[in-house]
């Protein structure tokens, strides 16, 4: 429950004792910051029996009727409304707000976490709010300049090539050293100024020369493929086409080494 606590209402959001490094200018921001969602937009969820005034009332979110003396939250920032227990949850991640700090907007009940995030960025490494003029944005997230680092090496990485790996920024160096997967066909590493294509968690280089077919040499990428015995073929054809050479080979291997037995 603590934790849920601390993913729902992030201290950060609204103590600056827990952002020692922000600049003066970022602290009077927070402070002003936190005292405006106070004021006009915390609140807390209370569980109580609905009142008989209210009987056959719809449940704000689900639009089911609460009858009298069934359990209802009541939220008094947003006037005589009801939800459901299992109702009263943030809008954004749907966490359960019942006897719990919420914050109102637009009138719907968001957790802290996410309430703030409607107006202020939050940096994907620190999770602190962003109130910096400028921060880095890549892949759908943003960053503190001095926070976009490699998650290996912390080299910055403002400015500079990445890979994003498990969602966070890597080096190229990094990438290719630690993370870069071998190509099936030639055995090379796929390194980060390369294009990739995956099947089945084996990985190639999608040139034509590797990304094809194995026995007709026909280019895959973008069209239909079958995989068998961890090779890739572009049809059925070329499939038991090498399953014939292959048979064929065999034999010829095994009857070079020695002759059959006359029970085989």
């Amino acid at each position: 429950r603590a934790r849920a606590l601390l993913q729902q209402l992030p201290p950060q959001d609204c103590d600056e004792r827990y952002c020692p490094d922000l600049a003066e200018e970022e602290r009077r921001q927070l402070r002003a910051f936190s005292a405006r969602r106070r004021r006009e937009a915390l609140g807390q969820g209370l569980a109580c029996p609905v009142p008989g005034p209210c009987h056959g009332c719809p449940c704000k979110k689900c639009g089911r009727r609460l009858n009298k003396g069934d359990p209802g939250i009541s939220a008094s920032r947003l006037g005589d409304q009801f939800w459901h227990p299992s109702c009263f949850s943030c809008h954004f991640c749907h966490q359960p707000l019942v006897d719990l700090i919420y914050f109102q907007q637009d009138g719907r009940i968001y957790c802290g976490r996410h309430h703030a995030e409607l107006f202020r960025p939050r940096c994907a490494s620190c999770d602190q709010l962003i109130f910096m003029e400028e921060c880095i944005e890549a892949e759908g997230r943003r960053w503190h300049l001095e926070h976009f680092c490699c998650l290996e090496c912390d080299v910055p990485l403002c400015g500079q090539r990445y890979v994003m790996k498990s969602g966070r920024p890597c080096c190229r160096g990094c990438f290719e050293s630690l993370f870069a997967e071998p190509c099936q066909a030639c055995g090379d590493l796929i390194g980060a100024d390369s294009e990739e294509a995956t099947h089945q968690g084996l990985h190639w280089h999608a040139r034509a020369a590797c990304f094809c077919c194995s026995l007709c040499r026909k280019p895959l990428r973008g069209q239909p493929l079958i995989s068998h015995r961890g090779r890739l073929f572009c049809s059925e054809t070329c499939s038991l086409g090498w399953d014939a050479s292959s048979t064929t080979s065999d034999s010829s291997d095994s009857a070079f080494a020695s002759a059959p037995s006359p029970d085989s």
